[in-house]
């Protein structure tokens, strides 16, 4: 896939320019880090979804061009449109592929669990994401984990997919990523619940003996 992106100096900023360059089709940007100002650039919002699109999402290491030099950054935040979700704005990163970062990284899971289907349980994906430190060429797209084998109790941990890999896990190893657990059941709902204040009782108050 073409990771590259073009982008054009912005002089001026505010409201009005963000609406005369959305009218022209791009949308405001700014590029910052690598030890450089930050810089006001615009870019065209369908080239820079799709690449939001793909398998790598925000962690796609980016070609961005601006006045014919090329830059490494990746999409570091952007703002969408609340009823359109269009694209209204993004911040870039410069990157320096020798230098490692931290990025978070979309969790998969494959499979239905055997404690799902013979035991009756139910899969609870707790983390649907980890953040990893990792040189930017080797930012993986997504972490993959298999559940098909899990049965009730049964749990997958940072610990268990950081095995081996080309990143490090900044995300504690204790944190719980997805588990299988028993289904809840209408008694334990009831005993779950807590029980109800008493009533205090209307009217007057009785009379006391004396």
């Amino acid at each position: 896939m073409d990771t590259t992106l073009d982008a054009v100096v912005r002089e001026s900023r505010g409201k009005n320019e963000a609406r005369r360059l959305r009218v022209a089709g791009r949308i405001p940007a700014v590029v910052y880090g690598g030890g450089k100002e930050p810089q006001a650039v615009a870019v065209d919002p369908r080239t820079l979804s799709k690449l939001l699109h793909s398998e790598a999402g925000l962690n796609t290491l980016i070609d961005l061009t601006i006045a014919g030099a090329a830059t490494k950054v990746i999409v570091k935040e952007y703002l969408l449109q609340p009823v359109t979700h269009q694209l209204l704005h993004a911040d870039f990163y410069r990157v320096d592929l020798t230098r490692k970062v931290h990025v978070k990284v979309a969790v998969r899971l494959h499979g239905e669990p055997r404690g799902v289907k013979v035991q009756g349980g139910v899969l609870d994906f707790v983390h649907r994401d980890v953040v990893v430190e990792t040189l930017p060429a080797e930012i993986p797209e997504h972490i993959d984990i298999d559940v098909a084998g899990m049965m009730i109790g049964d749990g997958v941990y940072v610990r268990d997919v950081a095995k081996d890999q080309s990143w490090t896990p900044v995300s504690p190893a204790d944190m719980l990523l997805v588990h299988v657990v028993a289904a809840r059941t209408s008694t334990d709902d009831a005993a779950a619940a807590p029980a109800e204040p008493e009533v205090a009782k209307k009217g007057k108050p009785e009379a006391k003996d004396k």
